[in-house]
């Protein structure tokens, strides 16, 4: 994928603010001089200057997108601390910093220049978005309206200092979006069936895929709206506690799942809960082509799951098993009992009925449950029935949350089943690499599968 690949270069860094939108300049002026310093020959109380910020492209700008961040008229390898903030829409702040030196020409380029420390160091251009952490604890960072952008500030400050210096120049990228130029958005509301379709602007037909999130509940569209921007018609599919579904999961149906797919041709993206629905549906359903399996589970998990009268009981769990770590947050990895052993054998969902690819991403150090494992019992029982082996890919230092490219890492925040903070694993950098290289896979991998670009399979939602 074209944008992948133009992200490539920054790799995320631990948190980043990525600013994009608004204008292609935003001008502030300095307030006052600096106290005189003598730096390779230049007293900075006599540079009087405006210090720039130019964010590049211009213009709007979707949040799955890298920006260009330069900051133009400072001394000569003059030390400054960038900082970034965002407000989501509970109101809830996440702030991240970087300190940086500018170069011989008093300029600053964050594609260029790597940061010295802060919220992340090394070259990480769009570490100002993929690092910013929330103040408040236990908080994920999640877009709830997608016809709203986000609007993340950035702010140069003097020196390097743990005090805020004096502040250089300032930026407010209004208008990060979350739903591509020209991408429709359409309410679903047929049958049983609530969700959200997002259509992309280009000629049908397109690539259909059907989008679930986890235990969370309620409808998440970012996901979809933005994978819409790319070529595919994407459903964000609800399934428990919205409107008038129901308000626990204790009791799935698949023939609810069934009203929203028609194949033949339709590709599941699923993540978490998500992820092993989406299991559930390419063994049981027909007309699947093409899965991708985000950090899912191989064993029934939750509650009962039923279709046409056969019954998926939950895998069991023993909360002994449950650490806390040394900030008083539950680990809950090894809760879940094996899917292999004894009477939970019957959780295991029967992968040998699909007639589906599978893509399984799998974050290598999630602590919600053993994501590796259960990819690799998944693949083992397709190919001991004469199955297509599914392709796994690992992300060392990847948490539970692999989102779409620049999204925050998320360490813990509140478990709907366990009814506390959990942490959900992940290193920074590391994870913020996984999110970049995952949304290019699981594009290759539905064009390659659906159609769409190589060409098309027919699919309906």
């Amino acid at each position: 994928c074209s944008v992948c690949k133009m992200a490539a270069s920054s790799l995320a860094a631990p948190r980043a603010s990525g600013l994009c939108r608004r204008g292609l300049k935003s001008w502030v002026q300095l307030l006052g001089a600096p106290p005189p310093r003598l730096r390779g020959g230049i007293t900075w109380a006599t540079v009087r200057m405006a210090a720039t910020l130019t964010l590049e492209p211009a213009g709007r700008c979707c949040w799955d997108e890298p920006v260009r961040i330069v900051v133009r008229g400072l001394a000569p390898e003059q030390p400054v601390t960038l900082r970034s903030s965002l407000r989501d829409e509970t109101g809830a702040l996440f702030r991240a910093h970087a300190r940086y030196r500018a170069d011989a020409a008093g300029q600053l380029d964050l594609a260029r220049a790597p940061a010295l420390g802060g919220s992340f160091a090394g070259l990480e251009p769009m570490g100002l978005l993929w690092a910013l952490e929330p103040e408040k604890p236990f908080w994920r960072f999640v877009k709830r309206d997608v016809r709203t952008p986000f609007a993340v500030e950035l702010e140069v400050l003097d020196c390097h200092g743990p005090e805020a210096g004096r502040l250089l120049g300032r930026a407010v990228h209004e208008q990060r979006d979350f739903l591509p130029p020209g991408v429709r958005r359409e309410p679903v509301r047929a049958g049983r069936v609530r969700a959200t379709l997002f259509l992309p602007p280009e000629p049908g037909p397109y690539p259909g895929i059907v989008d679930i999130f986890g235990v969370g509940g309620g409808l998440l569209e970012y996901r979809a709206s933005l994978l819409a921007g790319k070529g595919f018609a994407v459903m964000a599919l609800a399934y428990y506690n919205y409107e008038d579904l129901p308000k626990g999961m204790e009791n799935l149906h698949l023939e609810y799942f069934e009203e929203a797919v028609k194949g033949p041709g339709v590709g599941l993206l699923g993540i978490s809960k998500g992820g092993e629905l989406c299991l559930s549906m390419a063994s049981f359903l027909k007309g699947i082509t093409a899965a991708v399996i985000i950090n899912g589970s191989v064993a029934n998990v939750g509650g009962a799951l039923h279709y046409k009268g056969n019954t998926l009981p939950p895998v069991g769990v023993n909360k002994n098993r449950m650490k806390v770590t040394k900030d008083g947050f539950a680990d809950i990895v090894d809760v879940l009992n094996s899917p292999l052993e004894g009477p939970d054998q019957k959780s295991f969902i029967p992968v040998e009925r699909a007639e589906s690819t599978f893509l399984f991403l799998v974050g290598q150090d999630d602590h919600n449950w053993k994501s590796e494992f259960y990819a690799q019992e998944a693949s083992k029982r397709l190919e001991a029935h004469g199955r297509e082996k599914p392709q796994i890919i690992c992300y060392p230092g990847a948490g539970h949350y692999i989102e779409p490219p620049y999204f925050p890492l998320c360490r813990a925040s509140l478990h709907t089943l366990v009814g506390g903070p959990v942490i959900w694993g992940g290193e920074p950098r590391a994870h913020a690499m996984a999110q970049l290289d995952a949304w290019e896979q699981l594009q290759t991998f539905f064009h390659k599968h659906l159609g769409g670009k190589e060409g098309t399979v027919a699919a309906k939602l």
